[in-house]
């Protein structure tokens, strides 16, 4: 069974709901990432969501725009990212990591020199936001042979039609985007998230994890009553940009972020 999935089997078992945190790797330099998701576990993150920086972040609102050209600026690469999670992996074998990006990265390594990569560092999954399921026919069947997942977006816009043929061409779990814009956008409305996400049940066999628009452990232990993942990046991004000097700062305040959380959504 691959991490994801039991890591979802496991939380279901125990009536408990994942906690992902984004960062972007490298950022505010390569040495502070694996520390961070190290801090990020102890915090109680279930899976993390590792960024890999890009020249045009276009679905990404200005946080996560920033955190890039802060990481670009050190030089972090895709092998960065790579060998980040490995270094990970030295000491932790059993949290779920999942890099999230774009397609160009991937396509400038080749698919199967990119998956075999990123199988052998240890990543379990990949979220190409610019990558839509019906253009990744060639890029699914390489990254099922690796063992990672694919994981796809879905929009509050997205048709019946198309939750289907994502939920078939996905695994691991679907991201369920919140709010219309980029990332860091707008004021989440619960009760609209809770209605749509029934529907995304309904049309697909895989957990739901809910992102944009949670900020604190209010709005991270509502969505949790209703969807099966909880995914918070900007507000811990924003944490990097205040100290961006301060590796050991921004460790404890993304921490404290994050167990606020935890603790708001085992007690919801």
């Amino acid at each position: 069974m691959r991490r994801i999935e039991s890591c979802f089997r496991r939380l279901t078992d125990q009536n408990r709901k994942a906690l992902i945190p984004f960062v972007t790797a490298g950022d505010p330099g390569k040495e502070a990432t694996v520390p961070l998701m190290h801090a990020m576990v102890e915090a109680g993150a279930d899976i993390i969501e590792l960024g890999v920086p890009f020249s045009d972040p276009m679905a990404d609102g200005p946080v996560i725009q920033l955190a890039c050209e802060r990481s670009l600026a050190h030089g972090t690469s895709t092998r960065d990212v790579l060998t980040m999670v490995k270094a990970f992996r030295e000491t932790d074998t059993e949290t779920p990591v999942v890099l999230m990006g774009y397609l160009n990265p991937v396509e400038a390594m080749g698919y199967d020199t990119f998956a075999r990569a990123a199988a052998d560092a240890g990543v379990d999954g990949v979220l190409l936001v610019d990558l839509p399921p019906e253009e990744a026919l060639d890029v699914k069947p390489v990254m099922d042979t690796h063992g990672l997942d694919m994981i796809f977006l879905v929009a509050p816009t997205t048709s019946d039609a198309r939750i289907k043929l994502i939920g078939e061409a996905g695994s691991g779990y679907l991201y369920y985007v919140s709010l219309k814009g980029v990332t860091g956008s707008a004021t989440l409305n619960v009760d609209e998230v809770a209605s749509r996400v029934e529907t995304i049940r309904n049309l697909a066999q895989l957990p739901i994890g809910v992102g944009f628009g949670i900020k604190d452990a209010e709005s991270a232990q509502a969505v949790s009553r209703v969807a099966d993942g909880v995914v918070v990046g900007s507000a811990l991004v924003n944490q990097v940009a205040e100290n961006p000097d301060n590796p050991a700062a921004i460790n404890k305040a993304i921490a404290g972020i994050l167990s606020d959380m935890r603790n708001a959504m085992d007690h919801k």
